[in-house]
């Protein structure tokens, strides 16, 4: 690179840090989260209202959804019933949330999930759509009126979804999950392509084991084996994935859109 780049360069750099210096991440910003009920989703809730954004925490559970709004604090943040595999269910928030707020969401952080673990041999056809249907129906469902939502409101925004390691490697008993999360991989990067000439960014996260309520029904036999192949011997927590939704949904990501970002504590290296 010439010096005569440098020097351009240069200044627009120290302009973004004296932007981004001292400021909350999300301050201003209205953000959705399904699943936000529990595990990786109420956490993405507390970061990102620590970061200044309005929580609309939805979760299939009202009362654990409520439970979450009530823990940030403050009568911005709200909890409400949704139910991500019904079109009816995601439409009612979308809606509801653009009549309350005044807006839509411009963050929308995808992290409902389900496993329902089986091997393949065996596994029904009720199983495994039942696991599609939350998976990846769901983050078809809210991705599609979301960005609609912002689309006619003339915003652009951000939406990150929740997929696995799991989907990129396979995991033994977890056909119907893995299909799915792979699924959602694939889809975000179609909807940055899509999308991103309306100026919204689609990004996913692919957690490794996290802990949270879904892995702790994993057996303990089963964890002695994987934490051999964890490089820092430990599961994760869910605010470290947290701090990632965060940020993507940012401005601070504002060149990002189409990346799967992995948080495995270098699981399967």
């Amino acid at each position: 690179m010439g010096h005569g780049n440098q020097r351009t360069i240069r200044p627009l750099l120290r302009g973004l840090g004296s932007t981004w210096s001292g400021q909350a991440m999300l301050t201003g910003k209205l953000a959705l989260v399904t699943g936000g009920g529990s595990g990786i989703g109420r956490a993405v809730c507390q970061v990102m209202a620590r970061e200044g954004a309005r929580i609309v925490a939805a979760d299939i559970n009202e009362a654990s959804a409520k439970e979450t709004a009530a823990m940030l604090g403050g009568a911005e943040h709200v909890g409400v019933p949704m139910d991500v595999t019904s079109e009816e269910s995601v439409a009612a928030v979308v809606s509801g949330v653009r009549e309350k707020f005044g807006s839509p969401a411009s963050c929308v952080v995808n992290c409902a999930g389900i496993t329902k673990d089986c091997f393949l041999r065996d596994m029904s056809v009720e199983t495994f759509m039942q696991v599609i249907d939350v998976n990846l129906k769901g983050t078809f469902l809210i991705t599609r009126l979301t960005a609609n939502a912002m689309i006619d409101a003339k915003v652009g925004g951000s939406i990150v979804n929740i997929a696995s390691i799991v989907g990129k490697g396979g995991n033994i008993g977890q056909c119907n999950y893995t299909a799915s999360k792979a699924g959602v991989e694939g889809f975000t990067r179609t909807a940055a392509k899509e999308l991103g000439r309306k100026g919204i960014r689609c990004n996913a996260i692919l957690p490794g084991f996290i802990d949270t309520p879904m892995v702790s029904y994993v057996p303990d036999k089963v964890m002695e084996k994987l934490l051999p192949l964890i490089v820092l011997g430990r599961p994760g927590r869910p605010e470290e994935v947290a701090e990632l939704a965060a940020f993507l949904a940012s401005e601070r990501a504002s060149y990002m859109t189409g990346a799967s970002v992995e948080v495995t504590g270098g699981y399967g290296m």
